[in-house]
């Protein structure tokens, strides 16, 4: 009997074992991928463009095969079941709070037809590393140990050959629909095809530099895997197969563990994605209202007067993209310096960034802002100054995005840092 394969964020088809799991029987798969609009109505243009391009891709490496329809899930899944008499849905795990939602939406819709999940985007699902009481961590670092301790998988053996794939064509009654196109420009090629020869490259030229490399923004040390990683374009267990224990891999694979624990935190405190994760900060004095507005439009342009934030942001806009050193000192310059809420940086960071994930980019900004798990302490409060010229000490950096940084063109700082510091410092007393 024929099974689905509904692909979200899988869009691969090697080490999928969804894929294993509706090939099992003898019946061939519908795979398919469902264009919820409040996916277009959330996600910013350019992960939008990475979408569509990577199931472009998708559908290539099907030979055609890929059914593409717009809705919500819960219709869209039970016809698609109908239409072909499957049996079954395989899906790989999604762990986010929008995720969980949905497809326990879709369950109820499909009654008795199963809705299987197997696999999920990380090395270690979410909830499968735990303290000897069963409760999550909250510290990085016992989790890290704790989780290499767990281990992994090696990679499912799936490709395009794993399934009798169903032709789209022959399914009646279901319209197969064009995949829709973004007129905006991304400095990175979406997809499984380009994950692959990016992480080959990366392994070959960069990953034995990474560790000493990776802060910093002038120089083309780091991957650029996060949009693939994000659109599940490669799992992260093909990517361990290459790290061996040198320094450089030892640093990448404790940046994949912090993508896992960033993924637990969010599955067992939803509330974080929008809420402060410790709920002292709740009280924390913030700005609004107009003058506030005006701060972080300038924030948003890359108009503030300091080069190493104004390149950030202007990276940011011209690519969709922010070196994650430099996203750190944007982010402490928003909070500390303009005093306005994370959640409007982590706001704009979504709707800018090709690789914006929930779960990394809303406990990034509250780690910066000292109120989530594990949270760099408030009174760390980055200079912008300094953080430029430790990791951007030729200014090649700030040459590439800001070229009027220097000239008269160029505004004076918007704010005064040593002032604003000692003013976010007596903010926080105000919680303690």
């Amino acid at each position: 009997m024929p099974t689905l394969l509904w692909f979200r964020r899988d869009l691969r088809l090697h080490d999928l074992p969804a894929a294993l799991d509706a090939a099992a029987g003898d019946g061939e798969v519908l795979a398919c991928f469902v264009l919820d609009p409040r996916l277009h109505a959330s996600s910013g243009a350019r992960r939008l463009r990475y979408l569509y391009d990577a199931l472009r891709d998708l559908r290539d490496g099907l030979d055609g095969k890929l059914l593409v329809t717009s809705g919500r899930p819960e219709e869209r899944i039970p016809a698609l079941v109908k239409a072909v008499g499957a049996t079954a849905v395989h899906v790989s795990e999604d762990f986010t709070p929008f995720g969980t939602q949905r497809d326990a939406k879709v369950r109820a819709a499909l009654g008795d037809v199963p809705l299987e999940g197997s696999g999920s985007p990380y090395l270690v699902s979410p909830g499968r590393v735990t303290k000897d009481d069963g409760t999550p961590y909250k510290v990085f670092s016992p989790f890290f140990t704790a989780w290499k301790q767990h281990g992994w998988r090696g990679p499912a053996k799936t490709g395009p050959k794993t399934a009798t794939w169903i032709d789209p064509s022959a399914v009646d009654g279901v319209e197969n629909e064009d995949i829709p196109r973004v007129d905006v420009d991304i400095d990175i090629a979406a997809g499984e095809t380009a994950a692959r020869k990016a992480w080959k490259h990366f392994v070959a030229h960069r990953l034995d530099d990474y560790a000493d490399d990776r802060n910093r923004p002038d120089i083309d040390g780091i991957s650029r895997m996060s949009a693939h990683l994000k659109f599940g374009a490669i799992h992260p267990r093909t990517m361990v197969t290459d790290l061996g224990s040198g320094k450089g891999a030892q640093a990448y694979l404790r940046e994949l563990a912090f993508r896992d624990f960033y993924a637990g935190v969010l599955n067992e405190w939803p509330h974080s994605v929008w809420w402060n994760w410790n709920k002292a900060f709740d009280g924390i004095e913030v700005d609004e209202g107009p003058e506030a507005q005006e701060r972080f439009e300038a924030w948003k342009a890359g108009r503030t007067g300091f080069p190493i934030v104004d390149a950030g942001m202007r990276q940011l806009s011209e690519s969709g993209f922010m070196h994650n050193r430099v996203r750190m000192i944007t982010a402490s310059f928003l909070v500390k310096d303009l005093h306005l809420p994370w959640q409007w940086g982590a706001r704009w960071f979504l709707d800018q960034l090709v690789d914006g994930d929930m779960a990394n980019n809303q406990h990034g900004w509250q780690w910066t802002a000292g109120c989530g798990t594990d949270a760099a302490p408030f009174f760390r409060v980055f200079n912008p100054t300094t953080q430029g010229d430790k990791f951007d000490p030729d200014g090649a950096y700030v040459r590439q995005w800001l070229p009027e940084a220097g000239t008269d063109d160029y505004p004076e700082p918007i704010v005064d840092h040593k002032v604003e510091r000692l003013e976010a410092l007596r903010r926080y007393e105000g919680i303690r």
